[in-house]
């Protein structure tokens, strides 16, 4: 006698799939297929959170059993392939496949070519980091380092001009990290990725903004040479905060070449504490790089007129809940997180530790700067050469 549960139809996983793939959330694509949450995120996390691995479901896009029994009855009563074709209203080089790949017209079967479908859809292919030892070490001790997979990827072609085997996409990456039974890389090593998560997620909301401050310069008033990356020495600040936002580090990023400078606040992040440190970051760097700076609306920049007094360097603000406006910025402190994780103390962190991670952050290749480190980048800004690398 059966027992237990009976298993759910293929339908109502393809409907789940359907709505993720449309941009649903898991508890809404659970609602729109009728089954619970839980399974829901159940199957979500299979694929860890990598729509593109969803299983592949003998949905509409492939040929069903009721459409393989009328191949077969056509073939039988000697129909060519482009009359079945028309009859289901299917291309008539599928079904010269499906009748090729299945023994041809005398031997075709709908059943075992329903049979042969379903095998070929789940069947485990061997994952190219799981295939090849070397490849797999080096992209393991990059990620150690804290790379991300798109930097890994870019690198590996550089690094590698003459051997095509050492060639991986930034998504095989990941889904060697997320998606289960793939098991190329350690679980364990999705801990060294930016968000440290186990499976994707959406991204999270955006924090409000700080309330207003006193004698604020808008954005809007900042120039125009600033927002085309351009000119250096146009910078973003901002905090990352430690546990019940008692705890902060300061962070500097340069528009152009993306290099950070860290804040070392182990006493404090009120205004006073902030004025000093920023004072003293914005002393070292050379003449050349300081142009401009923009905040969000945090009090802790509330001395900021004090600050442009003492280093002629002329503060601005973004739009209230903009944080998009500081986008270099808020990409370094999501970068950041990988080193101090939301919900901890960070005043325990001494200044050695903080320019450490600058110098680890400063080293690591960016697409955007065309693979070279924002470091390189900043040298070349240095001695007048484009901050960025080009092919010529």
């Amino acid at each position: 006698m059966q027992t237990g549960r009976p298993p759910l139809a293929r339908s109502v996983q393809v409907l789940f799939w359907d709505g993720v793939r449309a941009g649903l959330s898991v508890t809404a694509a659970s609602q729109r297929a009728g089954i619970s949450h839980e399974t829901g995120r159940r199957w979500f996390g299979q694929a860890g959170g990598v729509i593109g691995n969803a299983p592949r479901l003998l949905s509409g896009r492939y040929l069903s059993l009721a459409e393989r029994e009328e191949i077969s009855r056509g073939l039988a009563a000697g129909d060519r392939p482009s009359a079945i074709a028309r009859a289901l209203g299917r291309p008539t080089s599928t079904i010269t496949r499906e009748i090729g790949r299945n023994g041809g017209p005398r031997a075709y079967r709908a059943v075992t070519a329903q049979r042969a479908a379903r095998h070929r859809a789940r069947r485990p292919k061997t994952a190219k980091l799981a295939a090849d030892p070397a490849l797999r070490a080096w992209v393991t001790d990059r990620l150690l380092d804290r790379w991300s997979p798109r930097q890994i990827t870019a690198t590996l072609e550089a690094s590698f001009p003459d051997r095509p085997e050492m060639r991986v996409s930034h998504e095989t990456i990941y889904q060697s990290l997320y998606v289960q039974g793939r098991g190329a890389l350690r679980r364990e090593l999705a801990a060294c990725l930016r968000t440290g998560r186990a499976q994707r997620k959406p991204h999270a909301q955006a924090r409000p903004g700080h309330s207003r401050i006193p004698g604020i310069v808008e954005i809007s008033q900042r120039p125009p040479e600033a927002d085309d990356r351009r000119v250096p020495g146009h910078w973003e600040g901002d905090l990352v905060l430690g546990r019940a936002n008692k705890s902060a580090i300061g962070t500097l990023v340069e528009r152009t070449t993306r290099f950070c400078m860290l804040l070392h606040l182990p006493d404090g992040h009120d205004a006073g504490r902030v004025r000093e440190r920023m004072i003293e970051a914005i002393e070292s760097m050379p003449g050349q790089l300081r142009r401009s700076l923009t905040w969000d609306r945090g009090t802790e920049m509330a001395q900021h007129a004090q600050i442009t007094v003492a280093t002629d360097m002329a503060i601005y603000f973004c739009d209230p809940h903009s944080p998009w406006q500081r986008g270099s910025n808020e990409n370094t402190n999501g970068l950041l997180r990988q080193y101090f994780p939301k919900g901890t103390d960070l005043s325990v962190h001494t200044a050695e530790d903080l320019a450490a991670v600058a110098a680890q952050l400063n080293g690591r290749p960016r697409q955007t700067l065309g693979w070279l480190t924002p470091a390189q980048s900043l040298t070349r800004v240095l001695s007048g050469q484009s901050p960025v690398a080009t092919t010529t």
